[in-house]
């Protein structure tokens, strides 16, 4: 084992305000217009998200409603309704002012067909549109509410039929610069094609093992997500793109990263799913001489070359080694509020040695003995490694040989 310590430590102003914060203060008179300004705008005519760290708070507000871009804010609350034909996802920012619908076709049995309304709806507005929804399938079932959604885990197809991974209870467990940030209590997997497409293979024993198999997995167990903040990655790195447009995705520490990644593709955006990182997240508030302030420990385990001890081990032909978690402790000084106080971020990363090498588990060896798999003249793997290293965190790289040498 070993491990790599990046330490970087910054006092600057924090970030001053999400997007979704300055959507609020939106006039109604032009945000009930969007719903008719929008509709004329082409389905192609979609861009990534917004940088959470308003870029634009400096900005004033635009005067022309066709300057408003449909993704300048995020959603984060769902509410799912079905007909023989679609699903209906209808998504809202935090405070329901502004809403989104996502169509999801289900008269394909295996494949995925997802659009996404351009239009930007008021409350008025969607509700109008449900009702005609309603009215237009009255023949057919109408339209029935399913569950109220806090966003798309995932897609996932085994042999037949597509199923959709929905978080349907969550839980605040931290802020981090007035972001908050959540676990999941509850998720359902729904299938999504309509009974009346589905054959024998939906309901097939190897179909209902592969779906009891990733059921077993526990999603209210070491998973967290954030709507506004990039938690996948160190608050150093979210302050130096701060200026930047668009969320930064890094995948590396995303777990369900391919499972959402057809939606994201269709959609050309982040903002039906959540980004889950696999690891722990920790926050305290204390006060020391009447000065308060949050600590919070983050670790984000890697989605590359992951497994459980002695069944993971060193590196592989990418430079991956084997459980590479980054550990992040985040000092905030909340004296002068969540947006305008200090910060410090000392960051860590720990991974298996970065070589060829296994060991064998036995009951009968606690210590197993160290297996050498290949030999590797020029050390490719281990040099892939630390240039990834090097572009992850920077020079200079301090490594720490954490193993028991016996002389």
């Amino acid at each position: 084992m070993y491990e790599v310590s990046f330490i970087f430590s910054s006092l600057s102003e924090l970030i001053k305000s999400e997007v979704s914060n300055l959507i609020i203060l939106l006039d109604r008179f032009w945000y009930r217009f969007l719903g008719s300004q929008m509709a004329t705008k082409p389905e192609n005519n979609l861009i990534p998200n917004p940088t959470v760290s308003s870029q634009s708070s400096g900005k004033a507000h635009p005067s022309n409603v066709s300057e408003v871009d449909p993704n300048s804010y995020l959603l984060e609350k769902f509410r799912l309704y079905e007909t023989r034909a679609r699903f209906y996802l209808i998504g809202s920012d935090r405070n329901k002012k502004f809403f989104r619908v996502l169509k999801i076709d289900r008269c394909e049995r295996s494949e995925l067909n997802i659009s996404e309304d351009p239009v930007v709806y008021s409350s008025q507005e969607v509700k109008n549109l449900l009702q005609r929804i309603a009215e237009g399938n009255r023949a057919t079932g109408g339209l029935n509410f399913v569950a109220k959604v806090y966003g798309i885990a995932g897609c996932i197809k085994f042999l037949d039929s597509y199923y959709l991974i929905l978080v349907t209870k969550r839980r605040q467990i931290g802020c981090i610069c007035g972001h908050a940030i959540y676990a999941i209590d509850e998720s359902q997997m729904i299938t999504i094609p309509h009974a009346s497409v589905q054959t024998d293979a939906t309901y097939s024993k190897a179909e209902l093992r592969y779906k009891k198999l990733l059921s077993s997995v526990d999603l209210t167990k070491d998973f967290f997500y954030s709507y506004t903040y990039p938690i996948m990655q160190s608050l150093q790195k979210n302050v130096q793109l701060k200026d930047s447009f668009g969320i930064y995705y890094d995948s590396r520490f995303v777990w369900n990263s391919y499972l959402t990644e057809a939606v994201r593709t269709r959609c050309k955006n982040n903002i039906w799913t959540v980004a889950l990182v696999h690891g722990n997240f920790k926050q305290m508030r204390m006060s020391i001489f009447g000065r308060d302030f949050s600590v919070a420990l983050v670790s984000r385990r890697s989605r590359h070359f992951a497994g459980t001890r002695y069944l993971k081990r060193g590196v592989n032909d990418r430079g991956r080694v084997a459980n590479d978690v980054e550990t992040e402790q985040i000092v905030l000084d909340e004296d002068a509020g969540s947006y305008k106080g200090k910060m410090s971020s000392v960051v860590q990363m720990r991974g298996s040695i970065p070589l060829f090498w296994s060991q064998e588990a036995s009951r009968l060896s606690p210590k197993p003995d160290i297996i050498l798999q290949r030999y590797d003249p020029t050390y490719e793997a281990t040099r892939l490694h630390f240039e990834d290293l090097v572009e992850r965190y920077g020079n200079p790289i301090i490594v720490l040989n954490l193993i028991k040498v016996i002389i």
